[in-house]
């Protein structure tokens, strides 16, 4: 290569290299800078969704309660917000702390801000979605109302982030009044399954036919196996429906868990039928009345059953229960919220 050919290529290299680096400056001009109040359940996953981004701003809210126990609220800063992008993380995890929440998000939008977004990472109601006979009140439904309701801001409807919703029909369920952003914690669970010893042997059970529609085109790099419930008199018997999980460290995936009965049932279901390690992902960690304590290692009955069970941190009052007890690991939605925020 002649001297000139050689210094005609170092400097298109360094052209490139400038254009990287100016299109990233010119990237980072254009993120929104965005205030997040929240509530007290989500205060540490809000400070971990603002260290991942400069753009981020953590704004705060005084809870205090009268004395006859209603909500007496305070919204700091409020001339400030004037003109910004604004969001609010929620946690709905009971009917008790749902009414005090509302009473801020429906506010916010009307305090002139730019643009409104909800971060509600588990819709706890998504699986009450249907009736099943009349008198039956599919509160999924009620509860979509009442976040259809939000007032629109100075920028247009409210934009509502909700990860992994029990069922995707329930899209519907919302008015035009709002916006709302179906996302997923899979990208979490993929990621962590590259870092995990003989990857290789990684297949995926899901334990119905509901979680096979739900995630298995989010999992298509890996193998399958799908479980099913059939009934034997009053009672629900978990089965083998399609796959073979002998030989292989199996994964079971499902959005939610509660109680976990189907979850270990399913397991006995894959160990019986050959697979060597058995864990579990889902992106809500419910678990009613502790029951996340029949999965940890120290349990008899179920002891080591499971070699991890990932959970994320949309419900914050079960991260903060669990610990770091084993099999339980935490992924985090911080990284995907922040990203979020810039739609």
């Amino acid at each position: 290569m002649s001297e000139n050919a050689a210094t005609n290529n170092n400097n298109n290299n360094i052209m490139e290299k400038n254009q990287i680096v100016k299109e990233a400056i010119v990237s980072e001009l254009q993120k929104k800078k965005v205030h997040l109040f929240y509530c007290l359940e989500c205060e540490e996953l809000a400070r971990n969704i603002a260290a991942e981004s400069d753009h981020i701003t953590l704004q705060s809210i005084n809870w205090r309660s009268f004395a006859d126990g209603f909500p007496n609220l305070f919204i700091n800063n409020a001339h400030q917000i004037r003109g910004q992008h604004v969001a609010f993380l929620a946690s709905f995890s009971s009917p008790a702390v749902i009414f005090e929440q509302i009473s801020v998000i429906y506010l916010l939008p009307r305090l002139f801000v730019a643009s409104f977004t909800l971060v509600l990472p588990f819709f706890p109601t998504g699986s009450f979605e249907r009736m099943e006979e009349e008198g039956d009140v599919a509160t999924a439904f009620t509860m979509a109302r009442i976040v259809s309701n939000i007032p629109i801001s100075r920028g247009g409807p409210t934009s509502v982030v909700i990860y992994d919703i029990h069922a995707l029909q329930e899209r519907f369920y919302f008015a035009d009044q709002v916006l709302p952003l179906f996302e997923t914690g899979i990208p979490l669970l993929t990621k962590r399954l590259q870092q995990i010893p003989e990857t290789e042997k990684v297949i995926v059970a899901f334990p119905d036919d509901g979680a096979w529609k739900r995630f298995h085109k989010l999992l298509d790099q890996y193998p399958t196996v799908v479980c099913t419930k059939v009934r034997e008199g009053d009672k629900r018997i978990v089965r083998l429906k399609e796959g073979n999980p002998s030989g292989c460290h199996v994964v079971i995936v499902d959005d939610l868990v509660q109680s976990g009965g189907t979850l270990i049932e399913c397991q006995k279901v894959l160990a019986a039928h050959g697979a060597a390690k058995v864990s579990a992902y889902v992106t809500h960690g419910v678990f009613p009345n502790s029951s996340w304590e029949r999965f940890t290692h120290k349990n008899n009955g179920v002891e080591e059953a499971f070699a991890y069970f990932w959970i994320t941190d949309s419900c914050p009052q079960t991260v903060k229960s669990i610990g770091n007890k084993a099999p339980f690991e935490v992924l985090s939605l911080a990284g995907s919220i922040a990203d979020a925020l810039q739609i």
